[in-house]
């Protein structure tokens, strides 16, 4: 009797015109479930399908087998379908440039023709290993989506904004220099000072500065201070940014708006870790971790010469890229009673909650302004609330909002609307099963085989 528990094999897509290469290649891998496909079209169909581990991809596929245009183009729709699926592509051109440019583009390694079976198995195993740590590692995150506050001070249930927080955890404990990047409004100071209190700079001092409200001719003297009698008006030695945040963390807020003279200046301090007060000769040593951020596109400030380059890798050692709200799951609504709870407290304390038409409103809205936004909302509705609901008329919101999404197949698009669905009625009915049920129109009993079956936990 075969065993109900036998852990299914992974799945292996070799993507090949050449037949007999394909043939002799399918047969190599006895501890995989191997597709095969000769042109894109074929691939991608099996691609929806399966859902593959490992792809082994050809360049060199008709009807351009003798170029790489097709297996570029293969390479682009599979890593649009599935970002995180570990191609490795083959070149039978032995054009280096093409093989770098495929890893460029995504791909995860490449290989080439001709084709040695061994080196390829060692290949393709260390793909399949690294997609099945980053699959357990998703696995944990689906699992935490109750977890509702992080890093101390920022309200998330979401996996998004968790795997955020725990890259920011494991940065943290190091010296390098962070950039975050996100929209207004995503809550960059917030990250950088969660990063500061999961430090080893926690008890030291953690000094921001908006380097975009600062006007230009005094954001010299705010980051590196002045001597007494330095310029008009300097009736006395003032410490500027940097070496306020000595032993400590400096934040440095929309550092896109620095103007070129400057940048050279703060370069200087980033390479050497002093710094030179507006009139003074002396040197003063400074350590500090430099956290950084801006919701403007650096790369193309750099090409426009706008933005210098070596200042760029050097504030970006590690890069966190922040999901805007709408990207964020669930998170809407959580964080509108938050602030409903907040602003009740302070303005209008016969508020109470939401009516059920504004919580849907809250949860389809884009959100444009991301929290920012979000707040600024709740605050004026609980402000002009008339009765003790806040409705979606108080919210002066839009009922509904267009929402585009490429799905991999219909299975995918159906487990991403059942995901979203149990965490809406979740945060509605504040973490009561019984109720979310009923609001989903299932049994009690489904609901948790859905939860199970989907890795969630309340």
């Amino acid at each position: 009797m075969p065993d109900k528990k036998m852990k299914a094999m992974p799945k292996l897509l070799i993507v090949e015109d050449d037949l007999g290469l394909q043939k002799q290649l399918k047969w190599s891998y006895e501890d995989f479930e191997v597709f095969t496909a000769g042109n894109r079209e074929e691939a991608l169909t099996i691609l929806r399908a399966q859902e593959p581990d490992v792809v082994t991809l050809d360049l060199g596929l008709p009807p351009d087998p003798d170029g790489a245009s097709e297996g570029f183009a293969a390479l682009e729709e599979m890593l649009k379908l599935m970002p995180q699926l570990k191609i490795i592509v083959a070149s039978g051109h032995a054009e280096p440039d093409s093989a770098m440019r495929a890893v460029a583009a995504g791909a995860w390694d490449f290989y080439q023709k001709p084709v040695d079976i061994d080196e390829l198995h060692l290949i393709v195993s260390r793909a399949l290993h690294v997609h099945q740590l980053e699959q357990k590692n998703e696995n944990q995150l689906n699992q935490d989506v109750g977890k509702e506050t992080l890093l101390g001070n920022i309200i998330s249930a979401s996996p998004e904004m968790i795997k955020v927080a725990r890259t920011v955890e494991r940065v943290a404990k190091t010296n390098a220099s962070v950039m975050l990047l996100g929209s207004s409004g995503t809550g960059k100071e917030l990250l950088a000072n969660g990063l500061h209190n999961s430090s080893d700079r926690h008890d030291k001092p953690f000094i921001a500065i908006n380097c975009g409200a600062i006007p230009e001719n005094l954001l010299e003297s705010e980051l590196f201070g002045h001597e007494k009698g330095a310029f008009t008006g300097a009736v006395k030695t003032t410490e500027g940014k940097i070496e306020q945040a000595n032993g400590g963390t400096l934040f440095l807020d929309e550092v896109g708006d620095i103007p070129l003279p400057l940048q050279v200046k703060l370069l200087r301090f980033l390479q050497e870790r002093t710094v030179e007060r507006i009139g003074g000769r002396k040197l003063i040593p400074v350590d500090v971790r430099v956290v950084c951020a801006t919701h403007r596109n650096l790369n193309q400030m750099i090409t426009e010469k706008t933005f210098r380059d070596d200042l760029y890798y050097r504030l970006a050692e590690i890069i966190v890229n922040i999901p805007s709200l709408s990207e964020r799951t669930g998170d809407a609504i959580l964080l509108a009673k938050h602030f409903l709870k907040k602003f009740a407290a302070e303005m209008n304390p016969a508020v109470k909650g939401f009516r059920p038409d504004a919580l849907s409103a809250i949860d389809m809205w884009e959100w444009p302004g991301n929290v920012r936004e979000l707040e600024n909302t709740i605050k004026r509705a609980v402000i002009m609330a008339d009765d003790n609901m806040i409705s979606v008329d108080d919210l002066e919101l839009e009922e509904d909002s267009d929402e585009m999404d490429d799905f991999i197949n219909l299975k995918a698009a159906r487990e991403l609307a059942d995901r979203r669905a149990i965490k809406r009625a979740i945060s509605r009915t504040e973490g009561n099963i019984s109720n979310a049920a009923k609001l989903l129109g299932i049994s009690r009993p489904t609901l948790y085989d859905l939860l199970k079956q989907y890795q969630m936990q309340v």
